[in-house]
């Protein structure tokens, strides 16, 4: 029986499993957010060599085409968003900024191809904060050495130390469930529209909630989960 079916008659949250195998004895799944998370990639990564191409074959005797101006105004303010929050930091991490700064926008966008965004999936914003969190780690030893990081835990006093362990174990939660949260509550506020309100519909009303929950919001909750990733390195350096 599958376990992933989330919806009703007229009510579908697009939570379904696509197909199941077995590995070592356990059923697993592929579901919806699988799909859509492939379909997201497929199209970055579409994006990412159509751009290749122009800029490897750009003429620099001609004006640029459109596509390569918005590349190259995409890269640009990225790099801007990065350098501008880490300072002399930056350049080292605006590759995985810009990255993880892509695949958030265009999945939370994913919803208005009809997509269910796999951002909408704690599976999906938890890994992100993993990397997070180990990108914080890792700096920190690195920049802090031993010595400091476990200063830093004993700071102010060492019987905080339990405290500010907890603190350094919430980020990656906290950083996962905000985004997780935002996008999979504007995902079911769409979908009871959709399901239960079908009057709304017709008159239109759930485009202004798609350019609301799904750009606007999308777009701020792709900033702000950048945003304190590059303010917890910042302050690991």
């Amino acid at each position: 029986m599958n376990p992933i079916i989330l919806a009703t008659d007229d009510l579908d949250f697009m939570i379904h499993g696509v197909f199941s195998y077995n590995l070592f004895g356990q059923t697993l799944w592929i579901t919806t957010t699988h799909v859509c998370m492939l379909i997201v990639m497929l199209l970055i990564l579409a994006f990412c060599i159509a751009a290749n191409r122009v800029i490897k074959n750009a003429d620099p005797d001609k004006e640029p085409g459109t596509f390569q101006n918005i590349v190259e105004l995409i890269v640009e303010m990225l790099d801007g968003m990065v350098d501008g929050t880490m300072g002399k930091n930056g350049a080292g991490f605006r590759n995985y900024i810009g990255t993880i700064f892509i695949f958030i926008l265009v999945s939370n966008l994913s919803g208005l191809l009809g997509l269910r965004p796999p951002t909408a999936d704690y599976g999906t914003t938890l890994p992100l904060g993993v990397m997070t969190f180990t990108l914080i780690f890792f700096n920190k030893i690195k920049y802090q050495k031993v010595s400091g990081f476990i200063k830093g835990l004993c700071d102010p006093w060492p019987f905080w130390a339990p405290i500010n362990i907890i603190g350094d174990i919430a980020v990656p939660i906290s950083l996962s469930l905000r985004l997780f949260a935002n996008v999979l509550s504007g995902t079911v506020m769409l979908a009871l529209v959709y399901g239960l309100l079908p009057i709304f519909v017709k008159i239109g009303i759930p485009a202004v909630l798609h350019a609301y929950l799904d750009i606007f919001s999308g777009a701020i909750q792709t900033y702000v989960f950048c945003m304190l990733t590059m303010t917890y390195v910042t302050d690991a350096i």
